[in-house]
């Protein structure tokens, strides 16, 4: 499914009612604090600038000041010479330049800019952190491959794809885990997620990460010959689950709270707001969760296959990847019950073993 291009909504059914929930702010705040911890924000500050918003509508400016200021922290440790220093201030920025998109604005375009500025200052960051850092741009995806270092062509490397609302900036924990034990990373946007979040999603993600692979096997620096790992963080669980049936060059693969399917009538208003706004229509959003099903799709998957779910991380409308790790001849199911979406409040009870388990299985 090719979807159009947004730039906005498309049509009235579009605009946002979530914003005037009564209830909903201190709902919002709550659900995405363990989310902004792992990405990287401090929980004192998250708690602050939170304690101050009147209604939702205020979160991408309130995120966006915070991310202007250590900005300009990193840019004044930068001009004094101060490069680590910069680097950590300029990847903080990144972080809540990131985090500011969580809403489903209605006013796409400040999304759109807020993701792009992240997108910039993390560019920057690497520069002072990991200068090694390359950037790789394709149809459909654009991302950061990082070698672990003393490696000068890493022969294990491993595809992380992010979910609805999110983007590279939010899963360095997973990239460090991956680097930590000589595992090159690529972690990228792919459509309407991150900077190409002025694109539409898409239900047939395996074809961007076709690309993905395509690009990264014409690099000298890496030797993706025994196939790559692919890591998926909760949609991004149903794109990489959905991979691994079609793409005989995914050696192994873990999905991270991922949907098996999804119910356009059951889910949420917060995650249809989000879908609509993200593929410019009411129609089209509900196109698109048609389209996220894998019945009949994981039977076909060759190979390893982790599915991690959090026992409390339970949504209307939303069969978890549970039933895949099932059906996948290979598959393995791991669930922390007291975990929450993307095992956010839980991640050394998931990402040090599930790490292991995808070294193991990349040889």
């Amino acid at each position: 499914m090719q979807a159009p291009t947004p730039t906005g909504p498309a049509d009235p059914s579009a605009i946002t009612t979530i914003f005037d929930a009564p209830g909903f702010l201190p709902q919002f705040i709550a659900g995405n604090r363990s989310r902004a911890l792992v990405c990287g924000l401090d929980p004192y500050e998250y708690d602050r600038v939170t304690a101050d918003l009147d209604t939702l509508r205020d979160w991408l400016p309130a995120f966006r000041r915070v991310g202007e200021r250590y900005r300009h922290a990193g840019e004044t440790y930068a001009a004094d010479g101060r490069v680590v220093s910069a680097g950590d201030a300029l990847r903080t920025a990144a972080r809540w330049l990131h985090c500011a998109t969580f809403p489903p604005l209605a006013e796409h375009e400040r999304t759109i800019a807020a993701a792009r500025e992240a997108d910039a200052v993390m560019a920057r960051a690497f520069a002072c952190l990991d200068p090694g850092a390359v950037r790789i741009e394709g149809e459909g995806f654009a991302g950061w491959l990082r070698r672990p270092p003393g490696w000068v062509r890493p022969n294990r490397v491993v595809v992380v794809a992010p979910g609805l609302n999110s983007g590279k900036e939010e899963f360095h924990a997973v990239d460090e885990a991956l680097l930590r034990r000589g595992v090159a990373s690529f972690s990228f946007d792919g459509p309407g997620q991150g900077v190409l979040v002025d694109t539409a999603p898409r239900a047939d993600y395996h074809r961007v990460v076709g690309r993905v692979i395509d690009a990264l096997e014409t690099r000298t620096d890496l030797d993706t010959g025994a196939g790559v790992g692919l890591v998926g963080m909760s949609l991004g669980g149903f794109y990489a689950t959905l991979t691994a049936a079609h793409e005989p060059r995914v050696a192994a693969t873990v999905a991270v709270s991922g949907p098996y399917r999804l119910d356009w009538a059951e889910l949420p208003l917060f995650v249809r707001e989000t879908l609509t706004v993200r593929t410019g229509s009411a129609g089209a959003a509900q196109e698109f969760a048609r389209g996220v099903d894998l019945a009949g799709i994981a039977t076909g998957i060759g190979t390893p296959l982790r599915v991690v779910e959090g026992g409390e991380d339970i949504t209307p409308g939303v069969l978890p990847a549970e039933r895949a790790a099932h059906q996948a001849p290979s598959g393995e199911l791991l669930v922390v019950p007291y975990g929450d979406h993307l095992l956010c409040n839980a991640q050394s009870a998931w990402l040090p073993d599930t790490a292991d388990w995808l070294v193991d299985r990349l040889g």
